[in-house]
């Protein structure tokens, strides 16, 4: 196995143990999340408290392989509510993460097509409908989001966080 390779696989079964990644199907999730989730920490912030939301922002996914809009800016320690809207026909992801977590984390998924997740700092989307991410960025710093659906991330479904 390559350095490159190694790290890759490294880094993708930190993600899987640090988020309790399971597996992607084509159909939406149907299982809601609990209503009191229990707190995610990643060095990107932590699992949001809805009661806490400074403001909500509107990100649409397309079949053009691209968010819209592409960039966000938070202040640090606010807890936004994301509102993600499916607007192709193809199924679509969110995926909030630093680069080299998303890089590692569609690798992953390239190799196991089937894995399905349902972390607080993801949404899985079926066409014409939408989900809810509420995530507190804690740290200031440039951090992602992206579709890591096969194909797409590599397309450049991939956004922006500046966290100031």
């Amino acid at each position: 196995m390559t350095s490159k390779r190694m790290t890759l696989a490294l880094a993708a079964a930190l993600m899987v143990q640090a988020a309790g990644v399971s597996a992607h199907g084509e159909a939406a999730h149907t299982t809601p999340r609990s209503t009191t989730p229990s707190v995610v920490e990643m060095e990107f912030g932590r699992t949001g408290n809805p009661s806490q939301v400074k403001r909500t922002i509107t990100v649409s996914m397309a079949d053009t392989m691209r968010f819209s809009p592409a960039r966000l800016q938070v202040k640090r320690g606010d807890t936004v509510r994301i509102v993600v809207r499916n607007d192709g026909k193809a199924l679509h992801e969110f995926v909030l993460g630093t680069m080299a977590q998303l890089k590692a984390h569609a690798e992953m998924m390239r190799e196991h097509p089937g894995m399905e997740h349902d972390e607080p700092y993801m949404a899985h989307v079926a066409p014409g409908r939408r989900a809810t991410v509420v995530w507190q960025f804690t740290q200031p710093g440039e951090f992602f989001y992206g579709c890591l659906i096969p194909g797409h991330f590599e397309a450049g479904m991939v956004g922006k966080v500046t966290v100031r």
